[in-house]
């Protein structure tokens, strides 16, 4: 059933709609065994105290979990994103992949010369 809202995209979610999340989420769900801390903190480009605050709401809505592990020195804190939390995400991008198809094909009629443009650059 078609939405009375067509441009309402319901889908998206705002725990996802903030770039640093949005970073986060993404090597998560590319590295599902999990990442360190200072690896995700590298991989993001994110202060110490920026990924703490992006983590801490992914956490708080079930998104990821935080293990702490004890190695031969200092322990690490390991992350990874829950299965309900990549179901989650994996259908957010569906719907920004949807937002840019609503996008493209509005432009598209507008400027056709468009429409070849991005034929040639993406074949």
């Amino acid at each position: 059933m078609k939405s009375a809202a067509p441009f309402a995209y319901e889908g998206l979610e705002r725990i996802f709609h903030e770039r640093g999340r949005l970073a986060v989420c993404t090597c998560l769900v590319a590295n599902a065994e999990g990442m360190s801390f200072k690896a995700l903190q590298e991989a993001c480009a994110l202060t110490d105290g920026n990924l703490n605050r992006h983590l801490h709401a992914l956490a708080e809505t079930g998104i990821v979990v935080l293990a702490r592990v004890r190695g031969s020195g200092r322990p690490t804190t390991i992350v990874r994103i829950t299965d309900s939390g990549r179901e989650r995400f994996l259908s957010y991008i569906d719907e920004l992949e949807t937002v840019v198809r609503a996008v493209q094909a509005t432009d598209e009629r507008r400027n056709p010369a468009n429409a070849n443009l991005r034929m040639a650059t993406t074949s």
